[in-house]
This record gives C-alpha cells, sequence and structure tokens, in this order.
C-alpha cells in the first residue's frame, strides 16, 4: 500500500498495546497512541536488529503529562502537542519516556493521540504513550478483529509508585489554536496573535494525514476558497485514506476550493517535491518540523498548525484561525 507507514501501520491493524516498535524514522514514536513502545533508530540499529531479532535500549526516565479538562471545538492533538512543546522546549524531555494520562486523555481521539505520539520526538522524547482505554481497544477491533479476538496483546500500565523526573499538567480547555514559528516547534504563539502572509499551505504528513484530519479540512473548505495567489496542498496519507476521501467526495471538496491535491507522499514535508519551497516564501504547515531549510530555500519560512488553522489560513492567505474565516452562504 502506497503512502506514509505512520499512517499505515496504525490504520491497517499492525500495531497493538505492548508491541516493541523499531523504525528508521525519528517519528516512529507515532505509535505509543496505541499503548506501544516505539522509538526511531539508525538505519544501521535498524539492520541489525532484523538480522539478529534482537536490539538494545538505555531504559529512559519519564515524564509524567497529566490532560486534564476537554478541548474547545476543534482544538485538536496538534494544538495540544504544540503547546506542550512551548512549555517544554525541544530538548525538554531528552531521552525520556513522555507518558500521557489524567481524565483529559478521554476526551481525545485516536487521532490526536497519534498526532500527539508523533511529535513526541520534538521535545526529544525517547518516546510518547497514551493509556489503553475504550477508544483505544474500539479503534483495534475495528482494524485487526482476528488479533484483537486473539488477545494476542498485553496492556501495561505505570505502577502506583512509577517515579518521574518531571511532571507537566495541561488544561486542555485552556489550550488555544496553537502555531509554532520558524525555526523551532518550540516556538509557539496563540495562532490568534500571528498576523503573517503566507504564500503556501501545507495538509498532509504523518503527523496530519489521516483519515480524520483529510474530513476535517473537507468539512471546513465546504463553500469556500484558497486566497487567489496561494498554493494549498492536500496529500492524503495512504492509498487507502486518499480512496475513501475518493469515494466520500472530499477530494472534490478540495477540488472545488482551489487546492492541489497528490497521491499518498511525504512530499515537501522534508524538501523532496511537491510543494518545495523558493527563497522567501513562507508555508503554513500540518507538518512536525520548521528548521531552517526543512521545506527547501534556507530563506523559506514553515509555520506549524494544525488542520483548523490551515485551512483557515488558506482561505484569508495569512495566519488565520477558524473563527476568522467569512460564513459559508446557505
Amino acid at each position: 500500500e502506497m503512502g506514509i507507514e505512520h499512517v499505515i501501520l496504525p490504520d491497517n491493524g499492525l500495531v497493538f498495546p505492548g508491541d516493541l516498535l523499531i523504525g528508521a524514522d525519528s517519528h516512529t514514536c507515532t505509535y505509543g497512541a496505541l499503548g506501544a513502545f516505539s522509538t526511531g533508530v539508525g538505519s544501521t540499529d535498524l539492520a541489525c536488529a532484523m538480522a539478529s531479532g534482537v536490539t538494545w535500549f538505555k531504559v529512559p526516565e519519564a515524564v509524567k503529562v497529566i490532560l486534564k479538562g476537554t478541548p474547545a471545538p476543534l482544538i485538536t492533538g496538534k494544538d495540544i502537542i504544540l503547546h506542550l512543546i512551548g512549555m517544554i522546549g525541544v530538548d525538554g524531555a531528552l531521552y525520556k519516556s513522555l507518558e500521557f494520562e489524567g481524565e483529559g486523555v478521554s476526551s481525545l481521539s485516536m487521532a490526536s493521540r497519534l498526532t500527539i505520539c508523533n511529535m513526541a520526538i520534538e521535545c526529544g522524547a525517547k518516546n510518547g504513550i497514551f493509556p489503553v482505554d475504550d477508544i483505544t481497544l474500539e479503534y483495534l477491533k475495528e482494524r485487526n478483529p482476528e488479533r484483537f479476538n486473539s488477545k494476542d496483546y498485553e496492556i501495561f500500565e505505570a505502577d502506583r509508585d512509577a517515579e518521574y523526573a518531571t511532571t507537566v499538567t495541561i488544561d486542555l480547555s485552556e489550550v488555544p489554536f496553537t502555531v509554532a514559528l520558524p525555526h523551532l516547534p518550540s516556538n509557539t504563539r496563540d495562532a490568534r496573535e500571528v498576523d503573517l502572509k503566507i504564500d503556501q499551505v501545507l495538509i498532509g504528513s504523518c503527523t496530519n494525514g489521516r483519515y480524520e484530519d483529510i474530513a476535517l479540512a473537507a468539512e471546513l473548505f465546504k463553500g469556500r476558497h484558497v486566497k487567489e495567489g496561494l498554493r494549498c496542498i492536500v496529500i492524503p496519507g495512504s492509498q487507502k485514506v486518499y480512496r475513501r476521501a475518493l469515494d466520500e467526495g472530499l477530494l472534490a471538496i478540495f477540488d472545488d476550493a482551489g487546492c492541489v491535491i497528490s497521491t499518498p507522499t511525504c512530499g515537501p514535508c522534508l524538501g523532496g517535491h511537491m510543494g518545495v519551497l523558493a527563497k522567501g516564501e513562507r508555508c503554513v504547515s500540518t507538518t512536525n518540523r520548521n528548521f531552517v531549510g526543512r521545506m527547501g530555500h534556507v530563506e523559506s519560512e514553515v509555520i506549524l498548525s494544525g488542520i483548523p488553522v490551515a485551512v483557515a489560513s488558506a482561505v484569508l492567505g495569512r495566519v488565520a484561525t477558524p473563527d476568522q474565516m467569512p460564513e459559508v452562504n446557505g
């Protein structure tokens, strides 16, 4: 199946609680959303693990992240993880296990949890991990009923007397639409306080290319149009996501809105193709990194955001929030 591994593996039921996964990509930490231990390694380490079937880790310390409350409408996992990275910095959890807990967890969809764990590495974490709850189990049952029914998995929980290097508390009701300005994911701002014109919007990636992300973008684009002179590129994260979006008419909504639609790919996220930035250009992107030269020319700029801010920015031609978009007639 064509697409991005961090979208394909969870969506096809290939990851379960208690699994240990490594991948030659730092965003392998995505799968912690399903109660697995997953982390990125170097290509040589991965090759040795594939050849031998074993690998070695230094056991990390842990950072507890307590989530309280419920997010405001259209606040997503991307806003939450950017908010956290802004609080603790790009090295705030260096080689530590980022463990999420609290009553706020139940208010987060699997898509939001996958996005949050995907970016655990952006604050230096070895891995990110969520507790397994009914939302997790329903997700797994739907995608791999055979393994789910066989009980071929193990749910781990933190010991009651577990020690943590530090504890961070986030009230989800207070998390705003959040963006990360150049050139670090920790350079965060309330999106409403940013007024910058842009040249491009990118919707997709292993961070925000899941069906739920694409469906939300289509919902917000319906009846609206991309600002004249601006490029908006929509890249579903897998062939399955692409086909479902096609069958449900979501791609038609993007086409009507003036977006460019790509087949599944990482594309411009790492400066590959399909939206590489030129000198002086600025992009609002639902990807995970905004380092110097990340998406093209060293004098271009990337602003990280969630789906709602990306759509609003595409419509208004500047960093914007969905409440700032004009109402749709009819």
